[in-house]
């Protein structure tokens, strides 16, 4: 827990943090990870699950994987870091505005 803490102290890279708890934190991957930080209040990373998954795949936006390997993970975050982008929101709002699309739930 103390190693933790370390990081989060002298790394303000929230990408950099993510790698750091996927690879050090055992059972630990990039959903996981990622809603850690979020919770923390980081707001530049996705918490992508097969919820968001299924949306983007009934879009047309993605094909769905059949596992979510590090390489896929960080692609889809790359394409919804640009939606994000293009609508003037964060990674976060649109996260949660994804969820409610495909749940009808807010979770907090």
């Amino acid at each position: 827990m103390d190693e933790l803490v370390k990081v989060l102290e002298t790394i303000d890279d929230e990408f950099m943090v993510r790698e750091w708890l996927v690879r050090n934190v055992k059972g630990v991957g990039y959903k996981e990870a990622s809603h850690f930080l979020r919770n923390i209040g980081f707001k530049n990373l996705s918490i992508i699950d097969f919820h968001i998954i299924d949306l983007l795949a009934r879009y047309g936006l993605i094909k769905r994987p059949r596992s979510l390997t590090r390489r896929r993970y960080l692609e889809i975050e790359g394409l919804l870091r640009r939606i994000s982008e293009k609508l003037g929101i964060s990674l976060a709002e649109l996260d949660l505005y994804l969820w409610y699309m495909e749940t009808g739930r807010i979770l907090k």
